[in-house]
């Protein structure tokens, strides 16, 4: 008997699809309201197709070698470390950017919809805080700002309620 295949994936590239929002509060990460949704300000047409840095976890694994050798195992330590997460944003020459939206110190969270806001797709929830904000110096270029967020907590793949 051969094992069930899984379905071919509808194969699609993010740019104008994904969204990444920011929702000023989030009572559940695991299943954000269409409310809080609404409530929040999507972030994307501001960053470019090359500013998004980090918003992924990885686990942790602690070696697992025998008296017999050969062969060290990996055992999952149940935790989870989230990687450094920024995002790059277009600056406006009048200053009404996300300057005013996200100055140093502000909390609430990042919503990461991966196949853009639609109803039964999924989503990725981040409770952050603004930990820098930082003009890129570059002048022969459009002005840009990296916006470095701390990472507190996430509620992976939810799904994005109608």
């Amino acid at each position: 008997m051969v094992a069930t295949p899984i379905a071919t994936p509808a194969f699609y590239v993010p740019l104008s699809i994904r969204k990444i929002n920011w929702y000023p509060a989030v009572a559940n990460m695991a299943s954000v309201t269409r409310a809080e949704i609404n409530a929040g300000t999507d972030l994307s047409p501001a960053i470019p197709d090359d500013g998004v840095t980090g918003w992924t976890v990885k686990a942790e694994f602690a070696d697992a070698p025998t008296f017999l050798g050969g062969f060290t195992a990996k055992v999952a330590k149940n935790q989870i470390s989230p990687e450094d997460s920024a995002l790059d944003f277009y600056m406006s020459s009048t200053s009404a950017d996300v300057r005013t939206l996200l100055p140093r110190g502000t909390a609430g969270y990042i919503g990461m919809l991966w196949e853009g806001d639609t109803a039964g797709k999924k989503m990725t929830t981040f409770q952050v805080a603004v930990a820098a904000q930082s003009p890129q110096p570059d002048g022969g270029n459009p002005a840009r700002i990296t916006i470095q967020f701390a990472l507190f907590g996430f509620g992976e793949m939810s799904t994005i309620p109608a």
